[in-house]
């Protein structure tokens, strides 16, 4: 029996969930030093709440660790043992359930007692396709999250002998989650030269959403951007191509984006300042290797507060660290190899990695990043690819081979609930920047997963020199949080940024103790 300790008090409770900026017509002058200016200009950092109970802080035993003690399933009567991550989102649970050739849905959970989750809600579609990501947005009031689309399969192409030219499209498709009891499929866009079933060459991997913009990775076919400003007619815009290269995940940060391969080594950093402009970052194009001169491939990679992740694949498993700070001379950091490993999906945890490895899942130490070391593993039946933290809990996934009804594990991998607040590593812009395009965000990426509905006007914070609010949207996705003006910025002008103390908060209920700032110029014009 697992010891039941529930912690009180883990659900944020604010005034309001998503206030408005107050009037900024005060008599407190603006000094970026002095707290009470910011506080004079902004809601309480501390102005939020989610609508669902949170992530449950029960205590375990250690006999109880890397152990299931629960299994998260999609609708049973279909293809529902097909997954990957899961995410929290506004205190609920949030499971993706599809295989490659599409016909999926999503299921929603409460997880206040991790160990005996409770569906509250679920929609299913057949436009929804396997998706290694999940971006989200709150648009007129209503929330949308961003997935992997794929088009219905054409009468005259079903049968045993289908003719030729009977691909499939896809792109990027949106659910509207706002009721999370009754999730809807809202809309969905294609992207040009999207030809399922070439799984990884034609079609989309995975989305990432910042602003009125959705960026969808497609293999061969480059990088998709979308306009997502109404996501239930959401319009491609164009694709940018990064030759020659399978590009698997687009993550950006503020103007910074790093797009990385589906099973190759190459990867590229790109200024996505403009971001229906991109363009490589001049030394920002590197192979993965693990230290020396011969390419190392991954299978997919992510960011940390301060590395790029990269999970190796085919030639052993393990993770490999690279530092991007600057994004002009990518730098190795280290590496583990796992002999018996091969790698699938990587996130991190303050000083841990999480790693699929295929036959088994692993968690590694990188309080030294140049040496990491394991320090346990999970096991689940099938293609464990997925190891997703939560806290002081981990769920294992499979997106094939599972047994029935156990495609997803919640295992405790810790006794204590997280109790250690989100730390902000790499940013864009970064402080002192000068030159910063007027269509430029800001961006952070933490060491741990962040509660999306926590970056909100009072924890995210952007100011002209003369102290005047800028009002923009705020999103978070996983570990990372931009903020993107709702109009262009003022040429030649100088920007302050605060994280405030006491607002973003992590998927654990632990918010920000400590002010972080930094400031940014824009170009003259």
């Amino acid at each position: 029996m697992r010891a039941r300790s529930i912690v009180v008090g883990l659900v944020l409770v604010g005034c309001t969930r998503a206030p408005a900026p107050v009037d900024s017509d005060t008599d407190v002058a603006f000094d970026p030093a002095d707290p009470a200016a910011w506080d004079a200009r902004f809601p309480a950092a501390d102005a939020w709440s989610i609508t669902g109970p949170g992530l449950g802080a029960t205590t375990y035993t250690e006999a109880e660790l890397w152990e299931h003690c629960a299994y998260l399933q999609g609708d049973p009567a279909t293809t529902a043992d097909h997954h990957n991550l899961v995410v929290m989102y506004d205190g609920w649970l949030i499971l993706p359930w599809s295989p490659e050739d599409g016909g999926g849905g999503v299921s929603v959970f409460d997880v206040s007692d991790p160990c005996d989750p409770v569906k509250v809600g679920e929609g299913s579609s057949p436009l929804m396709r396997e998706s290694h990501s999940l971006g989200f947005a709150t648009i007129d009031g209503r929330t949308y999250m961003a997935v992997d689309y794929i088009a219905p399969l054409r009468p005259e192409c079903e049968g045993d002998d289908p003719p030729s030219g009977c691909a499939r499209g896809g792109g990027v498709g949106f659910w509207d989650l706002t009721d999370p009891t009754a999730p809807v499929w809202a809309g969905q866009a294609e992207v040009p030269g999207h030809r399922y079933p070439d799984s990884y060459t034609y079609l989309t991997l995975s989305v990432f959403w910042q602003g009125d913009h959705v960026f969808a990775p497609t293999a061969a076919n480059g990088i998709g951007v979308f306009d997502a400003s109404d996501p239930r007619a959401p319009v491609f815009l164009d694709a940018f191509n990064v030759p020659p290269h399978l590009v698997g995940t687009f993550h950006v940060w503020g103007n910074r984006g790093l797009a990385s391969s589906a099973g190759l080594a190459k990867t590229v950093v790109w200024d996505v300042g403009d971001p229906r402009v991109p363009q490589p970052i001049p030394g920002g194009t590197f192979d993965t290797t693990d230290g020396g001169d011969r390419p190392v491939g991954y299978y997919f990679a992510n960011l940390g507060a301060d590395y790029a992740l990269f999970a190796r694949k085919d030639d052993n498993g393990g993770p490999i660290l690279y530092d991007i700070a600057d994004p002009s001379a990518p730098a190795f950091v280290g590496h583990l190899v796992q002999e018996d490993g091969d790698g699938g999906y990587i996130f991190q945890h303050h000083q841990y990695l999480m790693q699929g490895e295929s036959e088994y899942g692993a968690v590694y130490d990188i309080t030294d990043p140049t040496a990491p070391v394991e320090v346990g593993r999970v096991q689940l039946r099938g293609d464990l690819d997925t190891v997703t933290p939560l806290g002081h809990l981990l769920v294992a996934a499979v997106d094939s081979g599972a047994t029935a009804g156990e495609a997803s594990a919640i295992i405790p991998w810790q006794t204590a609930p997280d109790v250690q607040p989100p730390r902000a590593g790499m940013r864009s812009p970064v402080d002192g920047e000068e030159a910063v395009p007027v269509t430029g965000r800001v961006g952070v990426v933490f060491d741990e997963m962040i509660e999306p509905v926590s970056a909100h006007a009072g924890s995210v914070r952007l100011v002209t020199d003369a102290g005047e609010p800028v009002d923009a949207m705020l999103q978070v996705q996983e570990n990372i949080v931009n903020l993107s003006p709702r109009a262009p910025l003022a040429p030649g002008t100088t920007y302050h940024v605060q994280l405030a103390p006491g607002g973003l908060a992590d998927i654990s209920g632990n918010a920000l103790d400590a002010p972080v700032q930094w400031s940014f110029t824009t170009a003259a014009e």
